[in-house]
């Protein structure tokens, strides 16, 4: 196992078991947000990671760390999401209004694995394309990144996932995971 990989799979652990703490204390309560609300959420905590990098100050007393982790997670449920869009139709093309809202535990950490190995997979050919220029970047631009993945997610959404050239609204939520894992890799490093 390559070193890119091992962290990797050690940052997505950290997050995985957040995700399925918060799951016991919340259970699935997310499913009830349509994908922009999560893009939004998504868009608060890119931007809180902005502010902070720029301020050098939170009156909260939470660092960027946790947003990152904050974003891995809501960009997963945005895929699980996605993935129930295109599972549940109805004859017409229709979502299903009575798409199941709970999800057991074992099937919601089915479903988080699969779509983070489908990111895996993206990262993995990315890497090998891109040579690793993650590695030198700044943490700061890979927030940036993230935030101009958000806006293209966000008119995506707004042109009702429409897009004539671009990649749809589940690539865009792709990459901010892998930036994201970047940005936690980077700053557990500089933390050493």
């Amino acid at each position: 196992m390559s070193q890119t990989e091992l962290e990797y799979r050690q940052v997505i652990q950290r997050c995985k078991d957040l995700f399925l703490k918060k799951n016991q204390d919340y259970g699935t309560a997310w499913r009830i947000l349509r994908l922009p609300s999560i893009t939004d959420q998504i868009f608060i905590k890119a931007q809180r990671i902005r502010t902070l990098q720029e301020t050098g100050v939170s009156h909260v007393g939470e660092g960027i760390e946790p947003e990152f982790v904050g974003i891995i997670n809501y960009c997963v449920m945005a895929l699980i999401q996605l993935h129930f869009q295109h599972e549940v139709q109805i004859a017409d093309g229709q979502p299903d209004k009575a798409a199941k809202m709970d999800i057991p535990t074992d099937e919601l950490e089915r479903l988080y694995d699969e779509q983070i190995g489908r990111v895996m997979r993206l990262l993995f050919a990315k890497n090998h394309d891109y040579g690793e220029a993650w590695r030198d970047m700044r943490v700061s631009s890979m927030t940036d990144i993230i935030l101009m993945k958000l806006l293209r997610t966000k008119q995506i959404e707004d042109n009702r996932g429409t897009t004539l050239v671009s990649e749809g609204v589940d690539a865009n939520y792709m990459d901010m995971i892998n930036y994201a894992v970047f940005c936690l890799i980077k700053l557990q490093d500089t933390g050493r």
